[in-house]
């Protein structure tokens, strides 16, 4: 199953590269920008999360032992957490890095790029907020140019991968 969705993920890779190359003059992320990685939930499917630790079981010892620190400190931050949301550094995230970045999910795939919902609002990058992505055309709520025509959420790029996903949840869920 997982040599499956390898070939679905490098195929939806080369789709999302090229919005990325579309919607370049507007995109501002680059290697060592973590700004994405900072704060969220990242929702992660079963089949995503397998993926995911076939490259966690191959990292160095030091660097899968500094995850597994990042992850016990999540969870006893979320067992005193008293909101709705518990939104948290991804543990996956060292030295402005991502890990595991050739095995990254799908929210992180997407992240940065402003697409059409289901619902036909616009999904605009939170870090266009900071003056990253779309800042030049995202202004007071208002999205001044035509997003990608392509719901880019985790549950609607699934649909498209021939074989079982699993649930999806909040990566801290999962590990």
């Amino acid at each position: 199953m997982l040599k499956k969705y390898d070939k679905f993920i490098k195929e939806f890779q080369k789709k999302i590269d090229k919005y990325f190359e579309e919607n370049s003059e507007y995109i501002y992320c680059h290697e060592g920008c973590s700004a994405c990685c900072e704060i969220g939930e990242y929702p992660f499917s079963w089949i995503e999360m397998g993926y995911l630790m076939e490259a966690f079981v191959e990292l160095p010892e030091n660097i899968k032992q500094q995850i597994k620190i990042n992850i016990q400190n999540l969870k006893l931050q979320r067992q005193n957490f008293k909101g709705e949301r518990f939104e948290y550094k991804c543990p996956f995230l060292i030295n402005n890095s991502c890990c595991v970045y050739e095995h990254r999910g799908i929210t992180c795939r997407t992240h940065g790029l402003a697409y059409l919902r289901k619902d036909e609002t616009v999904n605009v990058p939170y870090c266009a907020n900071n003056g990253l992505n779309y800042s030049s055309v995202f202004k007071d709520g208002v999205f001044s140019i035509e997003p990608i025509k392509e719901n880019l959420n985790i549950d609607a790029v699934l649909k498209d991968f021939d074989g079982e996903m699993g649930e999806i949840r909040p990566l801290i869920d999962w590990v």
